[in-house]
């Protein structure tokens, strides 16, 4: 399971490293024509997932404050929740499952870590 859960959080911190990113990145002009939000608003949310990113690796990979990472974790899947209710109101119900497959896996690594491996 600890595995696994080393997996998923890689593939997490990298997803969310390259999206926040971007959010902080692009022009907000070049932003909101993508996304109907505020431009201040997606900075907001770039510098969570890049924090998020950076929360679901290293606290348990360093030991120190390992109890971080499940609620990294857990602000990502509130993250995931938004972006998956976002995409569905523009009406693309089919793109609406990434943001859902990616909050689920977000899920997965809250609960692993705070549940089935937690740190001593």
């Amino acid at each position: 399971m600890n595995v696994a859960l080393w997996i998923a959080q890689a593939l997490l911190a990298a997803l969310f490293l390259f999206a926040g990113g971007m959010k902080l990145i692009l022009p907000i002009e070049e932003m909101t024509k993508q996304m109907p939000m505020p431009g201040l608003f997606l900075r907001f949310i770039g510098v969570c997932e890049v924090l998020g990113a950076i929360g679901v690796i290293l606290p348990w990979l360093l030991r120190i404050r390992p109890g971080l990472t499940p609620l990294a974790a857990a602000g990502l899947v509130i993250i995931m929740i938004g972006a998956t209710v976002v995409t569905l109101m523009t009406g693309d119900i089919p793109m609406a499952l990434f943001p859902l497959v990616v909050g689920i896996l977000s899920a997965f690594v809250a609960y692993g870590r705070w549940r089935l491996t937690p740190q001593n």
